[in-house]
């Protein structure tokens, strides 16, 4: 049965005119799923008892249960979702000045095989629906009582590895009818598919772009991310570019600083020259110890003097506010396991 949360309004217009149904329709039922997020179609009691039954009878409302909750002491928020065909998946919740952001995952299991990631250590299994992507948000909303003002796209799998899927995700999140989360509001991360990057160049949506950057190196980059063998810096950074010049947006480039292998005086000058004049800023990131991970976390000084000589040399590095990390919801941790 399909799953009616996979339709922006558009698409669900077009889907009721062809079960027969006034396309008005479509923006009553788009109140109800995002805005009093009902559970069940008899909850929406505008609509005839006729159009409720025809709704039940096509469609599917893909509500989340969640398997388990685990809270942080900073009050971060780690969900495991269980979904309808008996897989899983995990969420974060995280708490800023700015607002409460959810961290959602695009796929159950990933495919990029980064090393530095938990994710890797589970099978791909199939890419989550445009539904099951908003899911994530409407349940942790129900749950807290909140609304969420920001989005990243950064948990289990490769946003760019299932685009439509996730671009459609953003038009449904970002409807004024909706959800209503801005674009600026929302940030996608990829660890580096270079023709997709272009495409969504292209589509000039405003969404904040991430790059998985983590060396400027080939050889270091490919030894971290099998990904680099197919689409290296070089190519890459072409395609950032493009982006640069058709959006006229900056890029966040994110760099996970392990011991011994990308947190050398060496490693910064490459990034440097690497970065010098792009319309960029990076983001450093502590690594996270991850099951069977062979990377270690830099040191905190060699990380603020690694940020400090990027800034020195006029590249824009800020150093991640850590989360999660002590229920396993920080960066690169998540898993999709089954907690007992």
């Amino acid at each position: 049965m399909k799953n009616i949360k996979d339709y922006d309004l558009e698409q669900l217009k077009q889907e009721l005119t062809n079960i027969g149904e006034k396309p008005f329709r479509a923006e009553q039922i788009f109140k109800w799923l995002y805005v009093e997020k009902v559970h069940s179609f008899d909850e929406m009691t505008n609509l005839s008892l006729e159009l409720r039954e025809k709704l039940k009878q096509n469609y599917d409302m893909c509500n989340y249960s969640i398997v388990r909750k685990l809270e942080s002491k900073d009050g971060t928020k780690k969900y495991l979702f269980g979904l309808s065909d008996g897989n899983a998946i995990e969420s974060v919740l995280m708490q800023y000045h700015f607002g409460k952001t959810v961290c959602v995952s695009s796929q159950i299991g990933c495919k990029m095989g980064c090393k530095f990631c938990a994710s890797t250590g589970i099978a791909f299994v199939r890419s989550l629906t445009s539904g099951e992507i908003v899911e994530q948000i409407i349940a942790i909303e129900q749950d807290i009582g909140e609304k969420i003002s920001n989005v990243v796209f950064m948990g289990i799998g490769e946003p760019f590895d299932n685009y439509d899927n996730v671009m459609n995700a953003i038009k449904i999140l970002n409807n004024q009818k909706g959800l209503n989360i801005g674009a600026r509001h929302i940030s996608i991360s990829t660890s580096g598919i270079v023709p997709k990057i272009y495409q969504f160049a292209d589509e000039n949506v405003q969404c904040t772009l991430s790059i998985s950057l983590h060396s400027a190196n080939n050889e270091t980059r490919s030894s971290m991310m099998p990904v680099n063998n197919a689409y290296n810096i070089q190519e890459l950074i072409k395609a950032c570019k493009y982006y640069i010049s058709k959006t006229n947006k900056r890029i966040s480039f994110e760099y996970a600083l392990a011991k011994d292998n990308n947190d050398n005086q060496k490693a910064a000058d490459e990034l440097v020259e690497l970065l010098h004049g792009m319309l960029c800023h990076v983001n450093l990131i502590p690594i996270n110890k991850i099951e069977n991970g062979k990377y270690i976390k830099s040191s905190n000084e060699n990380i603020i003097k690694f940020r400090d000589y990027l800034n020195s040399k006029g590249i824009t590095a800020t150093i991640r506010r850590e989360l999660g990390s002590d229920i396993d919801a920080a960066c690169g941790q998540l898993r999709r396991k089954n907690l007992k």
